[in-house]
C-alpha cells in the first residue's frame, strides 16, 4: 500500500513519544520535524535521526509531506490546525482539537473544503485494552450497556510537570486535558452522547509548583480543577464522570466501568494503550479477560497510522480519530461547563459515528 510522509510541528515534551513510534507504523515515514525554536527542532532531529529539521514555514511548505502532527500547545492548535490543511497537507493534532467549539468547527469546515483529513488524539481507544472492551461489548459479554462511571483523580501537574502553566489556563483543566482520553473511550464503546450535565469548582485558586525547573513558582488558576458530570448516551446508557486535579490524598475509584443488562466491565487507564481488563457475571467475582488486540504498549501515533490507512485504502472509515469523533469530544466537553454554569443539561449539538473496531490481528 506504500507509506505516507509525516513531518511533526511542536518538539516539546510529547513529541519524543511520536518520534519514537511513527518510523515502527507500516504506512508512515517520518521525514522532517519543526519548532519555533530552530535549535530545538535540530535537537529532536539528531536524537530521532530525522532527515529534516524545520522552521514552520519551511515544513509546510515541503511539498514530500502528507501528513502533519501538530503538538503545539492547546491554544496553537486550531491555528497551526488551519495553516497545515491550507498548505494542503493532512492535520493530525494532540488533544484537545482546539480549545474553543467555533475553533473546532472552523477546523472542520477548512477540511471539508480542501477535501483533507483532520484527526486528534487520543488513540489510546485503539490500544489493545479499550478494543478488547470493545470486542466484548459488541460480543455480547455483558449484555445491554446501562450504565459507567469514570474517574480521573489526581492531584495536579504542578507536582511532576515542567512546565505546567499552561493546564491551569483557559483551554486546560482536568476536563480538557484528561477527559478526552475518558469521553474518546466511553464513545468507542457505547456510542454517540445525547446530552450532558455537570458541575465544576475551583478548590485552589492558587497553585505553587514543585517539580524541579520552576520550583517555588505561583500558577494562578483560571480554569475549573475538579468537574462532576452526567453523560445520557444515544444508545441510552448513563454514564457519571469525574475529572480532578483537587485529590490530594489519592483514591482507588476504577478508570472506568461498563455495567450491562447481564454482566459488568473494568476498563483499564485509558490513557494507556494496554492494560488489565476484568469481567464480572451475575453471581460469579471479577475474572481478568486476555487481551484480543495488539497494540499494548505505548503507541501514540496509531491514530495518524490509521489515517494513512484510510488515505491509501481510499476507505475513511478506517479513519477512527477523526476529526467528527474529536469534535463530538470537544462539544461535550464545554457542555459539562456549560451546564454548570447555567444549572442545566446541554443537548449535544453534534454527533459521530461510533469508531470502526479493529480486527484482533491488525497491522498498522
Amino acid at each position: 500500500m506504500g507509506k505516507k510522509n509525516v513531518g511533526i510541528i511542536g518538539c516539546g515534551n510529547i513529541s519524543a513519544a511520536y518520534m519514537k513510534n511513527i518510523p515502527t507504523f507500516t504506512h508512515l515515514q517520518l521525514v522532517a520535524c519543526a519548532d519555533i525554536d530552530l535549535d530545538r527542532a535540530r535537537a529532536r532531529a539528531e536524537e530521532f535521526n530525522i532527515p529534516h529539521a524545520y522552521t514552520v514555514l519551511e515544513l509546510l511548505n515541503d511539498p514530500q509531506i502528507d501528513i502533519v502532527i501538530n503538538l503545539t500547545i492547546p491554544a496553537a492548535h486550531a491555528d497551526v490546525c488551519i495553516q497545515i490543511l491550507e498548505a494542503g497537507k493532512h492535520a493530525y493534532v494532540e488533544k484537545p482539537l482546539a480549545v474553543t467549539r467555533e475553533e473546532g468547527l472552523k477546523i472542520l469546515e477548512v477540511a471539508r473544503r480542501k477535501e483533507l483529513l483532520v484527526g486528534s488524539a487520543p488513540d489510546t481507544f485503539l490500544g489493545g485494552g479499550i478494543q478488547t472492551c470493545v470486542k466484548l461489548i459488541q460480543d455480547g459479554w455483558i449484555g445491554t450497556p446501562i450504565a459507567a462511571t469514570a474517574f480521573m483523580m489526581s492531584k495536579g501537574h504542578e507536582h511532576w510537570h515542567p512546565d505546567p502553566e499552561f493546564y491551569y489556563a483557559k483551554g486546560g483543566g482536568p476536563m480538557f486535558d484528561m477527559g478526552p482520553y475518558y469521553l474518546t473511550a466511553l464513545v468507542a464503546m457505547l456510542g454517540p452522547i445525547r446530552r450532558v450535565t455537570g458541575s465544576t469548582g475551583v478548590s485552589f485558586p492558587e497553585r505553587t509548583i514543585t517539580s524541579e525547573k520552576k520550583r517555588g513558582q505561583v500558577i494562578k488558576v483560571d480554569t475549573p480543577t475538579h468537574l462532576a458530570g452526567v453523560l445520557d448516551f444515544h444508545n441510552g446508557a448513563i454514564a457519571t464522570l469525574v475529572t480532578s486535579f483537587d485529590i490530594m490524598g489519592g483514591t482507588q475509584l476504577p478508570n472506568i466501568e461498563i455495567y450491562g443488562s447481564h454482566g459488568s466491565l473494568r476498563v483499564p487507564d485509558p490513557n494507556t494503550f494496554g492494560g488489565q481488563v476484568l469481567i464480572r457475571k451475575h453471581g460469579s467475582d471479577w475474572e481478568p479477560v486476555p487481551l484480543s488486540h495488539g497494540y499494548t504498549e505505548n503507541s501514540r501515533g496509531l491514530g495518524v497510522a490509521a489515517m494513512a490507512q484510510a488515505l491509501l485504502s481510499g476507505d475513511p472509515k478506517t479513519h477512527r480519530a477523526n476529526g467528527e469523533l474529536t469534535y463530538h469530544v470537544l462539544e461535550a466537553m464545554h457542555g459539562f461547563h456549560d451546564a454548570s454554569e447555567l444549572g442545566t443539561h446541554y443537548v449535544m449539538q453534534s454527533s459521530c459515528e461510533k469508531p470502526l473496531p479493529l480486527v484482533p490481528n491488525a497491522v498498522l
